[in-house]
């Protein structure tokens, strides 16, 4: 099997901000990436194009991630280690969000709105969560793969497989105005969810079918125990991702901005009801008065 692709990933995604996009940049109206620090240019002509270059930037990078992302699905999809319910789950979590994207909860922006802004800690706590969840798991996948430890790239092949493609599907819906609030908001949700039962059964297979032999190296014992320990950091922290922050503050957040902007939009749409009936009684009136 050819790993290429997945070294390629490891090397491609160090710049990502964190497991969820919720954490992003903060934006202009416009939806332009606002940089740190904005430069005096004198001449408006050159500050567009340096703007557009820094966007163009940006989406170019978004692009690789996403290429790098498909590789890795790819390479795992067709080496039999993802069981047949993970190769489903996102198959049927997509037409689910798209169902509920055009029945339940339509979007009503032109705009994908930013759900939720953190602070310098939150952003911490979203980096560790890539570092656990993501490059560790990564690095136990290829270093099993080196070492012939076919159960440890069995292991976390799963939990890889899952995380790479909830990325990817927060990657494309997050610049679509196509989803509303709540629906990007399930995303992590849903896919955390299915990955806290993989990652259960990722602590099984390395705590109680897993063994080591009575004359094992030290190296041996420090991988084991490796394997032991970036399950369980797993299992504590997408627990606690998803009990005290994506249920109790993401999803709400998510749902305040639905409503808010569908509320606005009603009002601003009987508004103009109310014009136009006061503008057409206006009219008739004028016309009986002539």
């Amino acid at each position: 099997m050819d790993y290429s692709p997945i070294r390629n990933l490891y090397q491609a995604e160090g710049g990502m901000s964190g497991v969820s996009l919720a954490v992003t940049p903060p934006r202009e109206p416009d939806g332009t990436t606002t940089p740190a620090t904005k430069p005096q240019q004198k001449v408006p002509v050159k500050q567009q194009q340096q703007q557009n270059s820094v966007v163009g930037g940006v989406m170019g990078s978004l692009r690789a991630i996403e290429l790098q992302l498909i590789a890795f699905i790819m390479v795992f999809s067709a080496s039999g280690l993802v069981p047949v319910l993970d190769l489903v789950f996102p198959a049927f979590t997509s037409a689910y969000l798209f169902a509920l994207s055009r029945f339940a909860f339509p979007s009503y922006g032109r705009t994908s709105l930013e759900i939720f802004q953190g602070s310098r800690f939150f952003r911490f706590y979203v980096i560790l969560g890539t570092t656990l969840g993501l490059f560790l798991p990564l690095a136990y996948v290829l270093g099993g793969f080196a070492r012939g430890d076919d159960h440890a790239v069995r292991s976390a092949t799963p939990h890889l497989f899952l995380l790479s493609f909830q990325i990817l599907t927060e990657n494309i819906i997050s610049g679509l105005s196509l989803f509303s609030p709540p629906v990007r908001a399930l995303v992590p949700l849903l896919y955390t969810v299915r990955r806290i039962f993989v990652i259960i059964d990722w602590i099984n297979d390395v705590w109680f079918i897993k063994t080591l032999p009575a004359n094992a190296h030290v190296k041996d014992i420090a991988w084991y125990w490796f394997g032991r320990s970036l399950a369980v950091a797993n299992l504590a922290y997408f627990s606690i991702n998803i009990f005290l922050f994506l249920i109790p503050k993401f999803l709400p957040r998510a749902f305040e901005i639905y409503f808010r902007e569908r509320d606005e939009i009603e009002s601003k749409m009987a508004e103009d009801r109310h014009s136009a009936a006061g503008n057409k009684s206006k009219s008739s009136a004028e016309k009986k008065a002539a």
